[in-house]
């Protein structure tokens, strides 16, 4: 859970401004606002959502600035009283709601998360759509080849350390990687993911829409990106409990749960929201990436996704070309020096 991820990382003397207040408006007002939020998503055709912890406390996972967040009690010498980790907690409404829209055809959606809990891909949404730039718990890297492995366990570490599993890609004769596995979750200090982090700043300066979600936006350089879209001529909405520092940039903000909004918003858009993911059977298609902010060729693609019943990993391997997905069992790799 966020608590022993929180106490996983280095000792760091600056995070942020804790224990802000908690905001909640009226019932009428969050639901005029709401169908405000829900008019700018049916206008815009490129949006991006930028997500923070706020969207994951419903599924009992704390956050870490709020009244009862891990580093606010942390000032106090308390620890959160919860009893759910990350492999057992579920995507909320909103990870569900933000999957389904960006679903639409009419709309090229694009989320930048800073959370490292997985459940933006456990809500059904593509890794193509999806940039996580603090890392996710549950990914493997590897170094040398630089294809990523997706498991159903949260690593053992952060920082970018050797988790002792090898990469079973296969390279050119169909000779292994086996390439020394890497977490992807970062500490304080630890670059941000390059690729991840201009596709991020990319997508939101050429969005008509950022739709801020559960986040006070202090963490930089992510808290500045609504600022590209703004610049760039398009327009910004908050949804948050507590203030946030671009709140007097912001074309709208509202103060309320992300779940209540959300569902507000989907009711106005018509979009029914499933509470879990439809499967994919085995040997289906997964996953279509398409660039639709400018037009180009793909540049990457899904070329395998491999499940390993038995060592419980998921792997996507990227590589040039056209899209195509299917599923494989493979036996897991293991590194004896890591």
């Amino acid at each position: 859970m966020s608590l022993n991820y929180a106490a996983a990382l280095s000792k760091y003397p600056d995070k942020g401004i804790l224990g802000l207040e908690e905001i909640t408006e009226t019932d009428n007002i969050v639901k005029q606002k709401s169908s405000e939020l829900a008019a700018l998503l049916r206008a815009a055709s490129r949006i991006v959502f930028l997500t923070g912890a706020g969207i994951s406390t419903a599924s009992g996972i704390p956050d870490f600035r709020g009244p009862k967040g891990v580093w606010t009690l942390e000032e106090m010498g308390l620890k959160p009283d919860v009893n759910i980790d990350f492999q057992t907690a579920r995507p909320t409404f909103t990870h569900f709601a933000i999957t389904e829209i960006c679903k639409m055809r009419d709309k090229s959606c694009y989320v930048v998360s800073q959370n490292v809990d997985n459940l933006h891909m456990r809500s059904g949404l593509p890794k193509e759509q999806l940039s996580e730039v603090h890392g996710n718990i549950f990914t493997e890297k590897c170094p040398s080849c630089g294809r990523e492995f997706v498991r159903r366990k949260p690593s053992e570490s952060i920082g970018m350390r050797k988790t002792g599993n090898l990469c079973t890609a296969r390279k050119i004769r169909n000779i292994r990687c086996r390439g020394k596995l890497v977490d992807t979750v970062l500490d304080w200090e630890d670059p941000l993911p390059f690729d991840e982090l201009d596709e991020s700043e990319r997508r939101c300066t050429e969005a008509d829409l950022c739709v801020v979600l559960g986040t006070t936006l202090q963490i930089q350089p992510t808290g500045n990106m609504p600022l590209k879209t703004k610049r760039g001529g398009g327009k910004v909405a908050i949804v948050n409990l507590q203030k946030t520092r671009l709140d007097s940039s912001a074309d709208l903000v509202i103060n309320a749960k992300c779940d209540e909004v959300m569902r507000v918003v989907c009711d106005h858009m018509g979009l029914s929201v499933p509470s879990e993911p439809s499967p994919s059977p085995e040997g289906s298609d997964l996953v279509v990436i398409k660039d639709a902010f400018r037009p180009k060729p793909p540049q990457y693609r899904v070329k395998r996704v491999k499940v390993d019943d038995g060592g419980g990993v998921v792997k996507t391997e990227v590589a040039a070309g056209d899209t195509v997905s299917e599923i494989v069992k493979e036996e897991p790799q293991h590194s004896s020096d890591a």
